[in-house]
């Protein structure tokens, strides 16, 4: 397993503060740490806690996974709707969807810089 980065957590931390217009004392106090903790979070000079980690995700109202990956709320949404799609569905079923999905992925890969050329198939 790849070690957490805590310096891009820390940064997306910060972007997430950021765009919610929370300055680091207003995020501080909706988690219940101090100022120089968060700031030391953000900057990486600390690792912060799991339940810290937790409130902080809570208090921007994101979801954990933003801030471990930067990952857009778009791909979650686009991720969910799949994932229920897939619900009920047999393991047959799921075997089959898994082959097409690897094939379409493949062949998307590989003809990706075509259609952006514009040349036709």
């Amino acid at each position: 397993m790849d070690e957490l980065n805590y310096f891009e957590i820390g940064q997306r931390i910060r972007k997430y503060r950021r765009e919610k217009h929370l300055s680091q004392t207003q995020l501080a106090e909706r988690v219940k740490i101090s100022v120089t903790h968060l700031s030391h979070i953000e900057t990486a000079n600390t690792k912060l806690s799991l339940p810290v980690f937790v409130k902080i995700a809570d208090a921007l109202g994101i979801r954990t996974d933003a801030l471990l990956r930067d990952v857009s709320e778009e791909d979650y949404g686009l991720r969910n709707s799949i994932s229920d799609l897939l619900d009920g569905a047999s393991l047959g079923e799921l075997n089959i969807i898994y082959g097409l999905v690897k094939t379409t992925k493949s062949e998307l890969g590989k003809n990706v810089g075509r259609y952006r050329s514009g040349e036709d198939s």
